[in-house]
């Protein structure tokens, strides 16, 4: 039975070193995007693809799989989806300038959805690009490449951005060492036509591919 009252200290614990402006290494050259997969119950893969910025040409993949012993629980995701994301980057050859993640930053009840923590623990900027809303009110955009903010107790902690006809919008917050409106340029920047921004949808492409092939 998971403590969860534990991890949810660690993440408050963690939350006061989340930095929200820009401590980029100058102008951005390369970005990567990271998904994760379950081909088993309790194992989980990762996948990191790094791509030149702002041309998004593939640069370099990385993969990594582990055992998980901690359960799926909304809110606590790091815990579990965390350590192979970041053996994944450590084989990275090429350190991206941005990580982009495919989840939240800090539209999370605690400030501290995946994007944010792997951000802490890896010291790197980081943006959160999830499919759905965790928490929060927004108005939807109506037009392609428009955005409406996320708020979430009086405060605005992401947009909502309309990524592709007929689609729903997807929901951007910034993680660690970047602003949210440099997270909304770089996502926006990395469009190409489909709802998820290139970073991210090519992780999630390549996710199921074995490092091997």
């Amino acid at each position: 039975m998971i403590n969860t009252e534990k991890y949810i200290r660690i993440q408050r614990e963690l939350r006061k070193k989340i930095i929200l402006e820009d401590r980029l290494p100058g102008e951005i050259k390369t970005i990567a995007g990271v998904d994760q997969a379950f081909p088993e119950r309790d194992r989980v893969r990762s996948c990191i693809v790094v791509l030149s910025f702002p041309e998004l040409n593939e640069i370099e993949r990385a993969f990594s799989e582990i055992e998980t012993g901690f359960p799926y629980i909304p809110g606590l995701l790091t815990f579990r989806e965390g350590p192979s994301i970041i053996e994944a980057y450590k084989k990275l050859r090429k350190r991206p300038d941005v990580l982009m993640i495919d989840g939240h930053g800090i539209a999370h009840p605690r400030r501290m959805g995946i994007a944010t923590h792997v951000g802490i623990l890896l010291d790197i900027p980081t943006v959160g690009v999830a499919k759905k809303k965790l928490i929060g009110d927004f108005k939807a955009p109506e037009r392609i490449g428009e955005y409406e903010p996320l708020r979430y107790q009086n405060k605005i902690i992401g947009a909502v951005l309309k990524s592709r006809e007929g689609c729903n919008p997807i929901f951007i917050s910034p993680g660690h060492k970047i602003s949210l409106k440099t997270g909304i340029e770089v996502v926006k920047k990395c469009l190409r036509g489909h709802k998820l921004p290139e970073p991210t949808r090519l992780a999630h492409k390549f996710v199921n591919i074995s490092e091997k092939s």
